[in-house]
C-alpha cells in the first residue's frame, strides 16, 4: 500500500500492512512496522525504525542528523520509535550522535502535537505528550506520562520525572522530580500533579500521602534539604511513589545535577 508519488529507496524494510501516502520520502534504512499510516508528505531518513501502529501526519520529519555541530551526517545515528503513537503535522524527531551510543529513543502511545521537536540523544518515556511547539533539547530524559504544554521547552541533558506535567510557555532548565508540576517562564516547582494523579488511578490515600512527603521535603525547615530527603525515606518507606522521588533525588544529588526545587 504504498502510493506511486512515494519515494522509496532501495533496501527499506516496510510491512505489508504499512500505508505509505502521497509524496512520502522513505530512506533506504528505514524500518516500517505492521499497521503504520504515513499519511502523506511524510519524510523518514536515516537509520529510523517505527514500531507497529504508529500515525504520522503531513510534514513529520523523522531521523534527520542531529543539530550538534559535527555530528550532522553519522552514518551510524539512529532514531527507535515504539509502537501506537500519534505524530502530527511538522513534527521532528532527530537521530542520535556518540555521546549516547547513536541513538535517540522514543517510547510507545505517546501523542506529539503539531511542531513538537525531540532533539539527538533524547530518551523519552511511554504515555507522553507533547502539545503544540514544545521542544526538547539534546539528551533529554522524559519519563512515562510526561505531559508537556505548548510552546514548553527543556533543556538539554536534563531529566523531568514520571508524570511529571510542565505548563505552557515554560522553560525547564533543572531535573524535575515524578509527579511534579511546573509552570512560570522559567520554570518553577509549583506542587504535585494531583488531579493527574487522580485521574490516573491512584487512590486518596496515596496522594495525600505523597503530598505530606512533597510537603516536608520541599517546604519544611527542618534541617538541610538533604536531611530532610533522607528523614522521608525512613518515614514514607511503605510508599513506593514518595521512594521514586526520593530516589530520583538521590541520583541527582551523586552526579551533581541541580534538581528544581519550590521557592
Amino acid at each position: 500500500m504504498i502510493h506511486a508519488t512515494a519515494v522509496v529507496e532501495p533496501g527499506a524494510i516496510i510491512d505489508e500492512t504499512a500505508e505509505i501516502g502521497p509524496f512520502c520520502y522513505i530512506s533506504g534504512r528505514a524500518k516500517i512496522g505492521a499497521g503504520c499510516k504515513l499519511i502523506a508528505r511524510v519524510t523518514i531518513l536515516g537509520d529510523t525504525t517505527l514500531g507497529t501502529d504508529n500515525i504520522v501526519f503531513p510534514g513529520a520529519c523523522l531521523g534527520a542528523g542531529p543539530q550538534d555541530h559535527g555530528n550532522e551526517f553519522l552514518s551510524e545515528a539512529k532514531l527507535i520509535i515504539g509502537n501506537s503513537n500519534i505524530i502530527r503535522e511538522n513534527v521532528t524527531m532527530h537521530a542520535g550522535t556518540p555521546k549516547e551510543e547513536f541513538t535517540t529513543r522514543v517510547g510507545s502511545n505517546g501523542m506529539f502535537m503539531i511542531n513538537s521537536h525531540i532533539a539527538h540523544d533524547c530518551v523519552v518515556g511511554d504515555n507522553v505528550i507533547m502539545t503544540n511547539n514544545a521542544v526538547i533539547g539534546g539528551h533529554v530524559r522524559l519519563g512515562d506520562g510526561v505531559i508537556m504544554g505548548g510552546n514548553s521547552a527543556v533543556h538539554q541533558f536534563v531529566r523531568i520525572g514520571r508524570k511529571a506535567m510542565i505548563g505552557g510557555m515554560t522553560g525547564v532548565a533543572r531535573d524535575v522530580i515524578p509527579f511534579a508540576m511546573v509552570t512560570g517562564d522559567r520554570g518553577k516547582l509549583r506542587g504535585l500533579n494531583v488531579i493527574g494523579l487522580k485521574r490516573s488511578g491512584y487512590d486518596e490515600h496515596t496522594v495525600k500521602s505523597v503530598t505530606r512527603a512533597y510537603m516536608y521535603i520541599f517546604k519544611s525547615t527542618d534541617g538541610t534539604f538533604e536531611e530532610r530527603v533522607e528523614k522521608a525515606e525512613s518515614k514514607y518507606h511503605d510508599n513506593a511513589m514518595v521512594l521514586e522521588q526520593i530516589a530520583f533525588i538521590k541520583e541527582a544529588m551523586h552526579s551533581r545535577r541541580q534538581v528544581l526545587v519550590a521557592e
